[in-house]
């Protein structure tokens, strides 16, 4: 069957989505993602790139996806694509799969440096394309220019596979959002502990694109946490930035010196949002977010096995404080975190299916066929995954000028809520 090429004029923009309410734009961001048809008249062909992150998705069995060809530059990944996948059809590059007139689609796993060369590139051919993340990365703001441009251009479709917006906890944080159960989300703070990640900076005694990382060039698990579920905007940062003088942090090709940032960041809302991404240290490896309303604040799994927790302000409980004063005693609650993936957001033959990255993988990889097959914008369409990527390249650049408040150029228009 012959894929019809989206019509820009009857896909939703983000320019016009925006207009609505934030209620609005939550609660449609969360119903987006719910029971959709198991099936349809037109399957996607899509092409895989990218042997290593790229075989943690889950295209061989959705209802209406068909991986028509692979792609790495390792024989050795390009042959574990194959198997995986079940794919018959392979090319040497992604400039050779990208010309396949057959291939409806492009799913781009390379390495971080190139996904917005890669991206323009299959979109030159005619592709729609879901990538890693970030967006764009080393090449400034510029870039993130140069992408929007492309998927303008083009007209076609953009998303990018943001694990953390399909979090379990996330899931739920954009359900109680829609429902308005926050009162209003005044602070909210996210962190991404990994210590160790230098053991991926080298690979057979080569340096990979990993090494020397900036930590605030990797911020879209954080980011997706809170723009994800309230679709405000990071305007202002300050971040600080810290490094032991390690050798690899004197000679990298980002010319980064931290091992560790934190930033202050303010919305355009007028709201504060703390974000730690930290490589090194004594701590456990982590990715989490808390959220803190007027009404109820929703505080995500800690490193330390603590589930999800639900602290709720009443105003009818009242302690006494060790200084003798009365103050209002919020009730505390463990959460239960639903399975979403036994749910209807799924389609049923991917419900059994355990993904990767907390299960966001069989999200990302649905929403993905879901919105080419009904012609829809994806949930972490082009406006947002700029809006999650380019704040951490103004954070960093305020970490190198010692903290500096720096303003966060913005890529949609956003009406302040």
């Amino acid at each position: 069957m012959k894929f019809v090429k989206l019509n820009p004029d009857k896909i939703i923009s983000r320019r016009s989505f925006i207009k609505k309410s934030s209620a609005v734009i939550a609660s449609t961001a969360f119903m987006s993602q719910i029971a959709y048809p198991d099936s349809t008249p037109k399957k996607i062909k899509i092409g895989v790139v990218g042997g290593s992150f790229g075989l943690g998705f889950q295209w061989q069995y959705h209802p209406d996806c068909i991986v028509d060809a692979v792609s790495d530059l390792r024989p050795e990944r390009k042959a574990r694509l194959m198997e995986v996948y079940k794919c018959a059809k392979s090319y040497d590059s992604l400039e050779e799969l990208v010309k396949d007139p057959a291939i409806d689609a492009v799913a781009v796993f390379t390495e971080g440096p190139n996904h917005a060369k890669h991206v323009i590139e299959c979109m030159k051919n005619g592709k729609h394309v879901i990538s890693a993340v970030p967006a764009c990365m080393g090449g400034g703001v510029e870039q993130a220019h140069q992408l929007l441009d492309a998927v303008e251009k083009f007209g076609l479709s953009y998303m990018m596979a943001e694990s953390d917006y399909y979090q379990g906890y996330t899931i739920s944080a954009r359900k109680f959002y829609a429902e308005k159960k926050f009162g209003e989300i005044f602070y909210a703070e996210a962190t991404y502990q990994h210590p160790g990640l230098e053991a991926l900076y080298f690979e057979n005694g080569k340096r990979t694109w990993r090494h020397g990382m900036a930590p605030m060039h990797y911020p879209t698990h954080q980011a997706a946490y809170l723009i994800g579920t309230t679709g405000e905007r990071l305007t202002e940062v300050s971040c600080q930035g810290w490094g032991d003088g390690d050798p690899i942090l004197k000679d990298n090709v980002y010319n980064n010196p931290f091992w560790n940032e934190t930033a202050l960041f303010k919305t355009n809302r007028g709201h504060s949002f703390k974000v730690n991404i930290w490589w090194k240290g004594a701590h456990k490896e982590t990715a989490r977010g808390e959220l803190v309303g007027t009404k109820m604040s929703f505080y995500g799994p800690t490193a330390n096995g603590m589930g999800p927790v639900i602290v709720r302000s009443e105003g009818n409980r009242k302690e006494i404080d060790d200084g003798g004063y009365e103050r209002d005693l919020p009730a505390f609650e463990n959460y239960n975190q639903p399975n979403w993936a036994e749910s209807d957001m799924l389609p049923e033959s991917m419900r059994k299916i355990v993904g990767g990255h907390g299960g966001s993988s069989t999200f990302i990889t649905h929403e993905f066929i879901d919105a080419l097959v009904h012609q829809r914008t994806p949930d972490v369409n082009i406006y947002e995954a700029i809006a999650y990527t380019v704040p951490g390249i103004i954070a960093h650049e305020s970490a190198l000028q010692g903290g500096t408040l720096l303003k966060i150029p913005q890529f949609d228009k956003v009406k302040k809520a």
